[in-house]
């Protein structure tokens, strides 16, 4: 697909050629604020199925040495098969996330990542973050080359430790960052005047680059807000080596082939009990 380049971000916005006014909407979304969402994409009967699946993998992940990681206190991520989630196949089949992931990411997008976040009662502040260093070809040719899908298992509240995000700081050159990671706190406050929180409810997903500098936020109730993760690589991303998703061979056979050429992930016979390898150490304790 040829494409042209708009805009005068730094950057530039990579617009497909010929693109409809939803994928320049996507488009330009993510290259200028990092985050688009899409309300009502799915129903609430298809997220309370979600929330029931996210349920039993977090208990059986709990039960197992590194089954689940910290991310701050009261905060867990879990990563799992996408046989563990009954309505994989809808979501990644959806049109609105094909449509964002081809725009983006290219024809040849591939699904690296199925997890969840969980931030429990008595979960603190996060430190502002990205999810992983500034790829060259995002700070030498302004390409974004990976996007995080997001789905709330319930309906969020304020007392609930909404999601914060600081739009347009995925270009932020890590200068001064830890591990390419987390910018130091003298830019904190620069981030709190851009910050939006997030209320997602049940049955919204939303697609935000991983480099837009986030944090969860304190948990000050007594319900937990679990969250689905998605992730979606441009090919040569690199994103697969740092998860553990297979599925099984029955599985891969019963996709449509639509769906089937963007799973890179091991074809097994039998599913492993996934050991978490995204661990993020700077997140361990909570914001300073």
């Amino acid at each position: 697909m040829s494409e042209s380049t708009a805009g005068n971000l730094g950057q530039g916005i990579h617009v497909p050629e010929g693109a409809g006014p939803d994928v320049v909407e996507a488009v330009e979304g993510l290259y200028t604020r990092g985050v688009i969402a899409r309300q009502g994409a799915f129903s609430r009967a298809w997220a309370t199925r979600m929330r029931e699946d996210i349920d039993v993998a977090f208990v059986e992940a709990l039960a197992r040495p590194d089954g689940a990681v910290g991310r701050g206190p009261k905060r867990y991520y879990v990563e799992i098969h996408p046989e563990q989630l009954r309505g994989w196949v809808d979501l990644v089949d959806h049109p609105w996330v094909r449509m964002v992931s081809e725009s983006v990411l290219g024809p040849d997008y591939e699904i690296v990542e199925l997890g969840f976040d969980v931030p429990g009662p008595g979960a603190v502040n996060q430190p502002w973050h990205r999810d992983f260093p500034m790829p060259a070809e995002t700070r030498e040719g302004g390409r974004l080359t990976s996007l995080a899908f997001n789905l709330t298992a319930v309906d969020t509240e304020e007392d609930m430790g909404p999601f914060e995000i600081a739009p347009g700081t995925q270009w932020d050159l890590p200068e001064g960052f830890d591990h390419g990671m987390f910018p130091p706190t003298s830019a904190y406050p620069r981030f709190e005047a851009l910050a939006e929180r997030k209320y997602p409810q049940l049955g919204d997903i939303s697609a935000r680059s991983a480099l837009t500098i986030h944090r969860g936020t304190k948990n000050g109730s007594q319900k937990s807000r679990p969250v689905l993760v998605l992730g979606i690589d441009a090919p040569g991303a690199g994103n697969a080596e740092h998860h553990a998703m297979q599925v099984t061979k029955a599985f891969y056979d019963s996709l449509s082939e639509r769906v089937r050429r963007h799973v890179v992930c091991p074809v097994v016979d039998e599913l492993i009990p996934i050991t978490q390898k995204h661990s993020i150490e700077g997140l361990m304790m909570g914001a300073a």
